[in-house]
């Protein structure tokens, strides 16, 4: 067996590795990082298989372009998270007063309450 051989043997069992741990992590950061090493393995394969396009192509697009756009996503998942307890609680009570309010001003003018959504 030729070096480019076992390098691309090693490789392919990299993705394999890589492929396997992006599903069983808890994390999601971790999962994107571990996405974008499968996707720049990916492209060492396709350098490999003498298929230089392919290989650039996967580079820009799957570790960086989608990598990117998967980390942006991740931070704003994880700001709109961040909203604290309290101020939940504070929005329900203002809505359920709200919802209570327009309820009382009908049943007032004798209009019927509506049940549906």
């Amino acid at each position: 067996m030729e070096l480019r051989e076992i390098v691309t043997i090693i490789l392919l069992i990299l993705l394999i590795v890589c492929a396997v741990a992006v599903n069983l992590t808890g994390n999601l950061l971790q999962a994107v990082i571990i996405f974008m090493a499968y996707s720049f393995m990916m492209s060492l394969v396709w350098i490999l298989m003498e298929s230089p396009d392919l290989g650039i192509t996967e580079a820009a697009v799957g570790a960086g372009i989608s990598g990117t756009l998967f980390l942006v996503t991740l931070k704003k998942i994880r700001r709109e998270s961040d909203v604290d307890p309290a101020d939940r609680k504070e929005e329900k009570q203002i809505r359920e007063e709200q919802t209570g309010k327009i309820r009382k001003s009908d049943n007032r003018k004798g209009r019927k309450r509506r049940t549906g959504r």
